[in-house]
């Protein structure tokens, strides 16, 4: 593979996943092929996701029970960034930027740790999207866009991701015209992302979380932040759209693990 056109991966994988009730791992451990229970079994999520990405070097962002995860993956080559304090999506990539910063590699693939049915073909037909883009959104068409983030589209490219809790506000007749929502996963061209970082880590946003059984204020930054950031500095954002919702479909709790095992069994 030549040099301009290598790509680093950076798998989120630091979170606890609140919502995966009776299981007090690191969810990215969880099997793809359950034994004697959901929660027991082989093949952990984390394992396919990394056999599914494109050739070249890969980080993991840990936090949350992060032996477990480096006990499991030491042996692969990975890069680990730690994410010292849960602070969202964007804090995830502020964490790995010395990683980006020190790779020769041109183009960056970010995924989540919770999301192992997407194909290699996939991933790298969201990277092609970067010939003619800074920036690209993996998409799905849901069949109930309810409580996904959509992407805002004109002329061919992504203005800006607006979530649910916004744009289901919107007269029904402006919700009709959205009909990609976001996955969570993006590629970028290296460079261009790392330059608007400085800003991302300047737009902070307040959110509640519940830890430890209460509810909290925290700073979290937003990944979706960057493309209006790019898109005002004229920087194109673009997109590739999966094949169906359930290739897309995140591991939060035990009904979509039960879910994606059947799915991965079927494979």
């Amino acid at each position: 593979m030549q040099k301009g056109t290598k790509t680093a991966s950076i798998i989120f994988a630091a979170g606890k996943g609140s919502r995966m009730k009776g299981y007090e791992g690191n969810k990215t451990l969880l099997p793809l092929i359950a034994g004697p229970s959901p929660f027991e079994g082989r093949y952990p999520i984390l394992l396919h996701i990394i056999k599914s990405l494109p050739p070249g070097p890969k980080a993991l962002v840990i936090n949350y029970r992060k032996e477990d995860i480096i006990e499991l993956t030491s042996s692969i080559g990975l890069t680990y960034c730690e994410q010292s304090i849960l602070n969202g999506t964007g804090g995830a990539l502020l964490a790995s930027r010395r990683f980006m910063e020190e790779s020769d590699c041109s183009r960056l693939l970010i995924t989540m740790g919770d999301v192992p049915l997407v194909r290699l073909s996939t991933f790298e037909r969201l990277l092609r999207v970067l010939k003619d883009r800074h920036m690209a959104v993996l998409g799905f068409r849901p069949e109930d866009k309810k409580q996904y983030g959509i992407l805002e589209i004109d002329s061919g490219y992504v203005k800006r991701i607006i979530e649910w809790k916004y744009w289901s506000q919107y007269p029904e007749e402006d919700q009709k015209r959205f009909e990609i929502c976001n996955s969570g996963i993006y590629a970028a061209r290296k460079n261009d992302l790392i330059r608007f970082l400085d800003i991302l880590e300047t737009r902070p946003h307040k959110v509640l979380k519940e830890r430890d059984g209460r509810i909290i204020e925290v700073k979290e930054f937003f990944i979706t932040d960057l493309i209006e950031i790019m898109d005002k500095e004229g920087l194109m954002t673009g997109y590739a759209v999966a094949e169906d919702e359930d290739e897309v479909m995140g591991v939060d709790d035990m009904q979509s693990l039960i879910k994606v095992q059947a799915k991965f069994n079927k494979k």
